[in-house]
């Protein structure tokens, strides 16, 4: 992304402030809010458990994606063109948390590829960000039928995974994309508009602390809600100071 167009984006957000090398403090966001956040937790019994268990034994991604391409207790793995794992660099120190794939990471088996993809792209670029070099993923790694919401007992059947994929990377900070992802993540019923903006500490089994965790609105929400791209743009800046030069 050229020079024009990351302003001309950046403007389209609404954009009202700089980054600077010594951002100014007002609203405290460098730290993280005082409440810490836990995965909100699903009953494992039957295939859930059987997912905990899979899940649990992978020692590193490669094993991990293994696992869930051969678990079958998830019927949205009989529906889906591709299993969407994940993308980017295992070994970032930024992981993104999305929803689940559309009709367009199905057919690639990639996240985010597609529209909102495109403007996840130009919203990382705009803060100096390659996706490249970021790890992407989602709670759901199958679409479910014409992009519908995922039910529970599907979230629960794939949270194991999700879960695990995190601690194997052992992110220093997770940026969640969108409600489901909030909610998944930290275990809150707040919606996504009052828990965007400021950082939350999110507990994961099998590491020693809380990853630090940044809500935002999802991309495809941006594209529907053109409006909302103000307070996106907040929020970027937020990471961006968050995780420095």
């Amino acid at each position: 992304m050229n020079a024009l167009r990351a302003l001309r984006l950046q403007l389209d957000w609404g954009a009202d402030e700089a980054l600077a090398e010594a951002p100014h403090d007002r609203l405290n966001d460098r730290a993280p809010a005082r409440a810490k956040a836990s995965v909100a937790p699903f009953p494992a019994n039957g295939a859930s458990a059987r997912a905990w268990e899979l899940a649990n034994t992978a020692r590193n991604p490669a094993e991990l994606r293994a696992a869930l391409a051969g678990f079958d207790g998830c019927s949205l793995s009989a529906t889906a063109t591709n299993l969407v794992f994940a993308d980017g660099n295992p070994d970032a120190g930024l992981v993104l948390i999305g929803e689940a794939p559309g009709a367009e990471e199905d057919r690639a088996g990639l996240p985010f590829v597609g529209p909102s993809g495109q403007l996840l792209d130009s919203m990382l670029a705009s803060i100096g960000l390659d996706r490249k070099k970021l790890l992407i993923t989602n709670v759901l790694p199958w679409r479910p039928p014409g992009n519908r919401t995922p039910t529970d007992q599907e979230i629960a059947l794939c949270l194991p995974f999700l879960l695990r994929h995190v601690a194997l990377l052992r992110p220093r900070h997770l940026l969640l994309l969108g409600a489901l992802a909030t909610r998944v993540l930290t275990g809150s019923s707040q919606g996504i508009s009052r828990l965007r903006g400021r950082w939350v500490e999110v507990g994961i089994p099998g590491l020693p602390g809380p990853v630090p965790a940044l809500p935002t609105y999802h991309p495809a929400y941006l594209l529907r809600t053109p409006a909302a791209k103000r307070d996106a743009w907040r929020d970027l800046l937020l990471l961006r100071r968050r995780l420095g030069p």
